[in-house]
């Protein structure tokens, strides 16, 4: 494997998901459940434009619901939005300790 083993730029994590589960019916459908590059919460600005452009209006917060995005409140501004978006994707545990 050379220097172009793994497609997409190097910062970004791997795309690779675990085989499918032969006792599981569905599991083969799980793939396009997934959020697209696996993020699961997202903000826009709520009057539209760049979302790095004006950080003190407010924004509209959205999740991922295993289909599409939908609305899930709004924030004050960017770094609100920012804390929003960072916290743990639904269904998955963080360490505490």
């Amino acid at each position: 494997m050379g220097r172009h083993s793994r497609p997409g730029p190097p910062n970004q994590p791997s795309r690779a998901v675990p085989g499918v589960d032969a006792g599981d019916p569905l599991a083969a459908y799980d793939k396009r459940r997934r959020a697209p590059m696996d993020a699961w919460r997202r903000h826009r600005p709520l009057h539209g434009g760049a979302s790095h452009l004006r950080p003190d209006e407010p924004r509209v917060l959205e999740e991922w619901d295993g289909f599409a995005y939908v609305p899930a409140g709004t924030a004050d501004d960017l770094a609100a939005a920012h804390a929003w978006a960072n916290q743990a994707a639904p269904g998955t545990e963080t360490a505490t300790e």
